[in-house]
């Protein structure tokens, strides 16, 4: 087995999606959030902010903004992401890289979304004009109603379901087993019970794709925290070291992929399971970016956990649940406990192998992988020190 990244996370902040949904603030800000989110990672790694000289930010534009808000006003290196998911995991992986080279010693990684509170829809709105490239190419996909990612992957669903015999209603495990972790996770947004029954009558949002296929709108912050290993020992809370990382790019005009990401995915996945050591048989437990639940069979079988065209049948008679065989999404995912764009899932992770999910605690986790299977496809393994 290879050494691991000498780079560990020592610090996890996550604000209470649930009690911010049911007060919807107009003037709630994403800087806020992002603000409350690094605090409480602050007190989970017992850090000062002083001790914060890399500051990382995603969704949140104004980098001097939040540094003075947050106190953090002289950090040796700055920097802000935009806002779409696949950033999660990319936000995390230049964290590490600043660390390895020695640029930062402790890096601040920082996720505010007022997406709720903004009236956000994540799509249908026009975006760009006839007079860019954006817009000249955007024309088409709107012409056709492709007005959002919903709608590709919808898309590509039906392709699936076309090729490999998926029924109606496949993906329901997905929603239902989301809902049933939701339910033991105290911050999560969704937690009222949800039946096969009550997915199945649900309205098609982008048929094939049902409501509780979509992902949701709420508000809330992220923030994780890393540090080189060796610092990580004097600290409050058990390090999680990333046993691996790696990425791949998927471009195009469009999202969606007539490989439904396989390409990206497969070549991430290889090279995480060499840097590591770790195969899908050596997983405790893996989260997995939602947006909508198709994503997550695309990932389980490009990643091999289970066999191409056959991730349907797989995710079936409670193989993903908390005590399954292959537990996914323990807190609820972005269907259940809240659309943080990945940044969510990877607290998660980091939370599983410290064994402190609380009720939803997967069994002797050991190791945990985080996936996000996108345009920009990637993955994370994690395992205490």
């Amino acid at each position: 087995m290879s050494q691991p990244i000498d780079v560990a996370i020592v610090g996890v902040g996550t604000t209470d999606f649930g009690s911010i949904y049911s007060d919807r603030d107009p003037f709630r800000t994403e800087y806020q959030l992002g603000v409350e989110a690094l605090k409480l990672a602050l007190d989970d790694a017992g850090l000062d902010k002083s001790e914060i000289d890399g500051l990382l930010l995603s969704r949140i534009p104004g980098y001097e903004t939040f540094g003075y808000m947050a106190g953090i006003e002289q950090p040796r290196v700055v920097n802000s992401y935009e806002g779409s998911g696949r950033m999660a995991g990319v936000v995390l992986q230049h964290a590490i890289s600043l660390v390895q080279a020695g640029l930062a010693t402790t890096v601040a990684c920082v996720y505010g979304n007022n997406g709720r509170a903004a009236g956000a829809t994540y799509g249908g709105e026009q975006r760009g004009g006839a007079y860019n490239a954006w817009g000249n190419m955007a024309k088409y996909d709107l012409a056709y109603g492709m007005t959002s990612p919903g709608a590709s992957v919808s898309m590509m669903w039906r392709r699936y379901m076309h090729e490999y015999g998926a029924p109606d209603g496949a993906l329901a495990p997905i929603a239902l087993s989301n809902r049933a972790n939701a339910q033991k996770n105290p911050i999560a947004v969704m937690r009222k019970p949800l039946s096969e029954e009550e997915y199945m009558a649900s309205r098609f949002v982008s048929e094939p794709l049902r409501l509780y296929d979509y992902c949701m709108i709420n508000d809330g912050g992220v923030a994780l925290i890393v540090t080189t290993a060796e610092r990580a020992k004097d600290l409050k809370k058990p390090a999680v070291v990333v046993r691996a990382t790696a990425s791949r790019t998927q471009l195009s005009p469009h999202y969606t992929k007539t490989d439904l990401f396989r390409d990206s995915a497969v070549d991430v996945a290889q090279r995480v399971r060499a840097q590591s050591g770790f195969g899908p048989d050596d997983i405790d437990c893996v989260q997995i970016y939602d947006n909508f639940t198709p994503i997550v069979l695309f990932s389980l079988e490009h990643f091999g956990f289970t066999e191409q065209g056959h991730g349907w049948e797989f995710i079936q008679d409670g193989r993903i649940a908390l005590d399954g065989q292959l537990p996914i999404n323990t807190s609820g995912g972005h269907t259940s406990e809240g659309y943080m764009q990945g940044w969510g899932l990877e607290a998660e992770a980091i939370r599983q192998v410290r064994g402190e999910a609380g009720e939803r605690q997967v069994a002797d986790c050991d190791v945990s992988q985080y996936i996000c299977v996108s345009p920009i496809t990637s993955s994370h393994i994690f395992t205490r020190a």
